[in-house]
């Protein structure tokens, strides 16, 4: 008896009840082999409940939480409260960070920063730091209250990207590339950056658990792409080894794959496979994908100074707009050091100069090439800040500490409402007065706007019909569609 019919007569009831299923291992390597098939990557493993308005996604995190009041929450009120106490009757007992929760007084920190009215949707913006994006104002959908219930930085971007708090469950990304599929057989479906702020004074730690696949089939995590040198590690072949020697080598090894598959039903093995085979494809697509010389100068105009800068926010800018061209599906896009406990007065422009220029751009080139209508540009943070100042404070510097009750995001393209200004806070950005919208809603609404019912859009785990935004309650909010 040889080593496979002896490891067959060895599978456990529950392998031998799924071996059905290894049959789908012919059908998805035939998918490599013939991408015109029924199974071609344009195709998802899922399709749509109906017509999509955005058929990819560029979402633009700010990773530390950014000061809703210091941007897009204009509070004027504040000015007269300079320096005066947060009145208990607005905090209302709720729960404070550790490190604000031993200050003897919670100080009112009015915004420094220059604001005016954007557009004719007459949003009041931070004009001084933010002048170029408010001129995108009647394109962009404004959502100023959106809250969540972590406090904390890792629970917070978790269930921010995953819809849940606990880590291990697949992110927006990932749910996008399982429901759509590629629409490059040469590229991932979805692809992770991360820029280089030219601040570095508090970034957050930011790892491929916030582009997981959880428990979807792991070709559907996201590829992150560096930002110097080769884009994906040894992406290149050795010296010596030429594609032929190298096709020969994937051939191997897939077809030791497929022994495997048949013999265990891993469904990882599968992953493997089509991982490998779209590594060798990317051999050929990368390289022209991230050399972005063949831009005109009009472009690099457009985007500014530091778009030739590799890592940098702006390069970063237009690389998504490269890849959403191409057809990739979701590109996430990570800038940090918005955790802004201190010294937002210095800290807060740097942060703003190298975002304001390449949003702007990012919406114009989309609009240009006619892709805005149909690309949907998420940008926002995880949580807000307070109102309150954390540690020194004066008229031109304070800190503020992270708030969960309310902060602001925004969305444009992609079968949004252009000009639209959705919920409203009180007159300390702390507490929601109109249109609260949950985390949970923004994800059914960004589904929605990708052709899903988000109560639909499923996968079976641990004998659960498992969804993005879980089994508690949750809506699309059609204020902000178009």
């Amino acid at each position: 008896m040889n080593i496979f019919n002896e490891s067959r007569l060895l599978q456990t009831r529950r392998n031998f009840l799924s071996s059905g299923r290894h049959l789908l291992g012919g059908a998805a390597l035939a998918s490599l082999a013939a991408p015109t098939s029924v199974l071609a990557s344009n195709s998802g493993a899922v399709q749509p409940h109906f017509t999509p308005k955005a058929k990819r996604v560029i979402y633009l995190h700010m990773v530390g939480g950014p000061a809703q009041m210091d941007l897009f929450d204009y509070k004027p009120a504040m000015q007269d409260w300079f320096d005066k106490d947060l009145p208990e009757s607005v905090r209302n007992g709720q729960r404070l960070t550790t490190m604000t929760s031993g200050q003897s007084r919670f100080p009112i920190a009015p915004s420094k920063f220059k604001f005016s009215a954007a557009g004719d949707c007459g949003l009041m913006m931070n004009t001084e730091l933010l002048p170029n994006l408010a001129k995108k104002a009647d394109k962009i959908c404004w959502m100023r209250s959106l809250y969540t219930e972590a406090i904390n930085h890792e629970p917070a971007i978790t269930a921010m990207q995953t819809g849940n708090q606990i880590t291990g469950r697949p992110c927006l990304g990932a749910w996008a590339s399982y429901g759509l599929g590629s629409m490059n057989e040469n590229l991932p479906a979805f692809v992770v950056l991360v820029a280089i702020p030219r601040n570095r004074e508090q970034e957050q730690a930011i790892s491929s658990r916030l582009w997981s696949a959880g428990y979807l089939p792991g070709q559907h995590s996201g590829v992150s792409f560096r930002s110097s040198t080769d884009p994906i590690l040894f992406i290149n072949n050795p010296p010596g080894v030429p594609d032929s020697i190298r096709r020969r080598t994937i051939d191997g090894l897939n077809s030791l794959n497929r022994i495997n598959y048949e013999t265990v039903g891993d469904p990882e093995t599968q992953t493997r496979i089509k991982q490998y085979e779209m590594a060798f494809r990317m051999q050929a697509s990368v390289p022209e994908l991230t050399d972005i010389s063949s831009e005109t100068q009009s472009t690099f105009d457009l985007y500014g100074e530091d778009v030739k800068k590799p890592g940098s926010f702006a390069n970063t800018a237009l690389m998504a707009r490269r890849l959403s061209e191409r057809g990739v599906r979701f590109v996430q896009v990570y800038h940090n050091n918005w955790d802004h406990h201190s010294n937002v007065g210095g800290r807060m422009p740097d942060q703003c100069r190298d975002v304001d220029r390449p949003c702007y751009a990012l919406l114009e080139d989309l609009e240009q090439r006619g892709m805005l209508e149909d690309t949907l540009v998420i940008w926002g943070g995880e949580f807000g800040r307070t109102i309150y100042s954390q540690g020194g404070l004066s008229k031109e510097n304070y800190g503020r500490d992270h708030h969960p009750r309310c902060f602001s995001m925004w969305m444009a393209g992609g079968g949004t409402k252009g000009g639209a200004i959705y919920g409203e806070t009180d007159d300390f950005s702390y507490n929601i007065v109109k249109d609260p919208l949950h985390i949970r809603d923004f994800h059914a609404t960004a589904l929605h706007l990708l052709g899903f019912d988000h109560q639909r859009l499923t996968f079976k785990h641990q004998g659960l019909d498992q969804r993005l935004t879980g089994v508690l309650p949750a809506k699309v909010i059609d204020e902000l569609l178009a």
